[in-house]
């Protein structure tokens, strides 16, 4: 897009401009409205909506096709036409008044899942604040099901949630697109009980080992007897019990840690 496009986009950007601003990369499609205005030419400005056909029809130049282009394509492709024959050297600044019905869904640790108009570019964060925040269930993943382009079927994206809002990494606050589907799984935890200071539930983490797992309940008090520690493991719906585990033995996910009392 010629110049008066980008100083749009950047006057948006520093004064907070809302969706528009980011309109130099959205596809436009049937049912976008536009203002189309060129440089020093008032009389042209005009404001439409990309029909069923994707075609918009403007002055002097008739109708052309919207549908599918970003709207740089779009300002090129005017500018090109008023070029040939009607305007010297034009200048075109598009600006997208409204965003057509885009949807995404947002299933899982959200304490409202289900499927979301986007108005505008809506941001990962943004949807989850939508749908009512995550619910204490939540993991720590948002994992983002997206159509690749031609056809390709979808790609996972994997977003750390931690990351971004306790760190507050905006890398991860990624835009979200029509036709994404996101899915935040619950988290995986791990028990301690028995003779431990703080017995309950507690997150869990790859690679978390048997003393890292005490470490979180406080360690093990004076009743202990740590030496025959065990746990209990549920694998493919059978329980096993593990016995006299060592301390850098690996836990896994739903892993019952037992802290027997000692005999003396």
């Amino acid at each position: 897009m010629k110049r008066y496009f980008y100083l749009t986009f950047v006057l948006c950007f520093l004064t907070g401009c809302t969706a528009s601003a980011w309109a130099q990369d959205y596809i436009l499609g049937e049912g976008d409205v536009l203002t189309i205005s060129i440089y020093d030419q008032p009389d042209l400005q005009s404001t439409l909506r990309i029909s069923g056909d994707g075609m918009i029809t403007l002055p002097l130049i008739g109708q052309v096709a919207a549908a599918g282009l970003s709207v740089d394509q779009l300002g090129k492709k005017i500018e090109s036409r008023l070029a040939d024959g009607y305007i010297v050297d034009p200048h075109v600044n598009i600006f997208v008044e409204e965003f057509r019905s885009l949807k995404a869904t947002i299933l899982g640790g959200v304490n409202t899942p289900g499927l979301y108009e986007l108005k505008g570019q809506t941001s990962l964060l943004e949807l989850i604040s939508k749908a009512g925040g995550l619910t204490k269930e939540a993991s720590n993943q948002a994992i983002i099901q997206r159509n690749q382009e031609n056809n390709k079927g979808k790609k996972a994206i994997t977003v750390n949630l931690s990351e971004l809002m306790e760190k507050g990494q905006s890398s991860q606050n990624l835009s979200i697109v029509n036709g994404d589907n996101i899915y935040i799984p619950k988290k995986k935890v791990f028990y301690v009980t028995g003779e431990v200071k703080s017995p309950n539930s507690y997150d869990y983490e790859e690679g978390l080992t048997v003393i890292q797992a005490l470490t979180k309940a406080g360690g093990v008090n004076d009743k202990a007897a740590p030496g025959r520690i065990k746990i209990i493991r549920s694998t493919n719906g059978k329980e096993e019990l593990l016995e006299r585990v060592k301390m850098d033995l690996q836990v896994e996910a739903n892993d019952v840690i037992v802290v027997p009392e000692s005999y003396f």
